[in-house]
Formats: structure tokens, C-alpha cells, sequence
């Protein structure tokens, strides 16, 4: 891998911003054009404690993969390196939040509703997810990882039928990992 570039904090909340506001508005245009591509978002406590549980899930799973794969372990720690570096405690706060609810609301409240059957929808939603964690092809790994994350959170919506699933243990997945990282590496 080569050396990671040093980026600033705000530079990084920046470019965290605008893909989110960029991702929001190609979900929001799609379902301009195309009404019914779009999941159910409502509020449910069972479906948030569902969400909760998933993030820690996967938390747990991703650690698992990053101590079994070296190849994984190495493109993790370059990305987390590059956004976490100049971040402080409170940013983490905006990247559970931010990529939680614009990625899933594309992702799976939009793309995986819009393509049928159902498994077409899972299978692209996934992949796309994937290609957007793809800093480059060197990351690959990074890229299959987060594209078998988006299978997950795609069949959870699936199962669900709320959207709001997927965001709560995106959110919380992005927490965890961060809050883990900024642990370790202070």
C-alpha cells in the first residue's frame, strides 16, 4: 500500500458532507423519477433494537475479518488511517450519521427496491455499495468486505421492510469501528 495522504479534519468533514448531500439527492431524484423505489422508513423500537444488534454484529464479524485476513487488515488500516487520523471524538459523532443515512437511503431504501426481482436489487445495491468503499483497485479487499456488509444490510431491509434497520447499524457499525480505532491509535 502506499503512503497514506495526509488530509486535513475539515477537509474530511467537507468531502463526508458533500457525499452525503450528493447521495441524498441522487436517492431523492430516483425516487422522483421512479415513486415507488423506496422502502419503508418508520420509526419502530423493535426495529432500531433489530438495527442495534446487527451493528454490533457485523462490528464483531468485521474484527474477526480484519485479524484473519492480512490483505483486509492492510487496506482497513490505510482508509481508517486516512479519515480518522485528523479527526477528533466529537467528528465521530457526524461518521456514524452522515454515511449511515445517506448510504442506506440510496442504497437500500432506493436501489434495492427499485430492481426487481428482489435478489437483483441485493446483488447491485451490494456491488455498488462495495465500488464506493473502493478507494482503489489495491483496496480491493476493502471493497468485496464492504460489498458482502451491503448483502447484509440489504437482507435485513429485506426481512424488515424498514429501511431504518440498515441505518441504525450502519451508523452504529461506523461508531464502533471508529471509536475502536481512535482507541488504539491515540
Amino acid at each position: 500500500m502506499t503512503r497514506t495522504p495526509e488530509l486535513s479534519r475539515t477537509e474530511i468533514l467537507v468531502a463526508m458532507g458533500l457525499t452525503a448531500v450528493g447521495l441524498w439527492l441522487v436517492s431523492r431524484l430516483w425516487q422522483f423519477f421512479d415513486p415507488l423505489a423506496q422502502f419503508t422508513l418508520v420509526w419502530r423500537w423493535a426495529d432500531v433494537l433489530w438495527g442495534m444488534a446487527l451493528g454490533v454484529g457485523i462490528s464483531a464479524l468485521s474484527r474477526l475479518v480484519y485479524w484473519l485476513w492480512p490483505s483486509y487488515r492492510e487496506c482497513s488500516n490505510y482508509y481508517l488511517e486516512l479519515v480518522l487520523s485528523p479527526l477528533v471524538w466529537p467528528d465521530l459523532l457526524w461518521l456514524g450519521l452522515l454515511p449511515g443515512l445517506s448510504e442506506e437511503l440510496l442504497f437500500r431504501g432506493v436501489i434495492l427496491s427499485a430492481l426487481a426481482p428482489p435478489w437483483v436489487g441485493l446483488l447491485v445495491s451490494s456491488a455498488c455499495f462495495g465500488i464506493l468503499h473502493l478507494g482503489s483497485w489495491q483496496q480491493w479487499p476493502y471493497g468485496v468486505w464492504a460489498s458482502c456488509i451491503g448483502l447484509i444490510l440489504g437482507l435485513a431491509v429485506l426481512a424488515s421492510g424498514n429501511v431504518l434497520v440498515a441505518i441504525v447499524a450502519h451508523g452504529l457499525t461506523n461508531w464502533i469501528s471508529a471509536g475502536l480505532w481512535k482507541w488504539q491509535n491515540q
